[in-house]
């Protein structure tokens, strides 16, 4: 059992990093040219390369909840798993829903308005995985 600690150890700070800094790198990119990434989600809906995004995404999230299916041994792991859920909800329900729906659910979440909003919330989550993956 004590191996198994250890693993899901080195797993959880592995995804802290990892899961951090891509976040924090995704936040400060896009950020930076918010109108051109408007224009990119916008362009993304009704083009083959969102589902292709998708498909990475829901990939990821099963990655992870195979990989990290842990709900026990605290407050990070129990982060991880459920991030790995809800990437996993949002690949395989984007991917079911039409492009005119997703450009819908898009408007409706008033992403344009709110943008700085939610890269600060990915920025703020990027931090928070990043200190507890490089604290140890």
């Amino acid at each position: 059992m004590a191996g198994s600690e250890t693993r899901t150890s080195s797993l959880t700070i592995f995804l802290a990093k990892f899961v951090g800094l891509y976040c924090l790198a995704v936040a400060l990119a896009v950020k930076a040219r918010k109108q051109s990434e408007i224009g990119a989600i916008k362009a993304l809906i009704s083009d083959p390369p969102l589902l292709l995004a998708e498909v990475f995404a829901l990939a990821a999230g099963i990655a992870m909840i195979l990989g990290h299916n842990i709900w026990s041994g605290g407050g990070a792991a129990r982060r991880h798993h459920t991030l790995g859920w809800l990437l996993t909800i949002r690949g395989a329900g984007l991917l079911a829903l039409s492009p005119a729906m997703v450009s819908k659910l898009v408007d409706d979440l008033r992403y344009k308005e709110l943008f700085y909003l939610y890269m600060g919330a990915t920025f703020v989550l990027g931090l928070y995985l990043t200190y507890a993956g490089f604290s140890g």
